[in-house]
């Protein structure tokens, strides 16, 4: 998600007030927020959810609609989402 950066401190704020809320979206079970080292107006969420359906259902949820409502009119770009398989885990 880019920002205009006059908005990531509004960002912020909205996501210190929804995480909780995200994360304990039944079928939500890990929630992570990352900011590009260079481009700083730049984030990214990474989040693992039971199941496509899983997802999709918080898609179509009133929480989502609210947190959707205060972020789209804060970014800079078209915001990009992407699902994908693990391939590999090393630990």
């Amino acid at each position: 998600m880019t920002f205009e950066p006059t908005k990531i401190e509004e960002f912020l704020a909205n996501f210190e007030v929804v995480k909780e809320k995200i994360r304990n979206f039944d079928g939500c079970n890990f929630l992570e927020l990352y900011r590009d080292q260079n481009s700083t107006n730049i984030f990214f969420t990474y989040s693992y959810w039971n199941s496509e359906a899983a997802l999709n259902n918080y898609r179509h949820s009133e929480l989502f609609r609210g947190v959707w409502a205060n972020t789209k009119p804060l970014f800079s770009a078209k915001p990009e989402a992407w699902s994908v398989d693990k391939v590999a885990s090393l630990k």
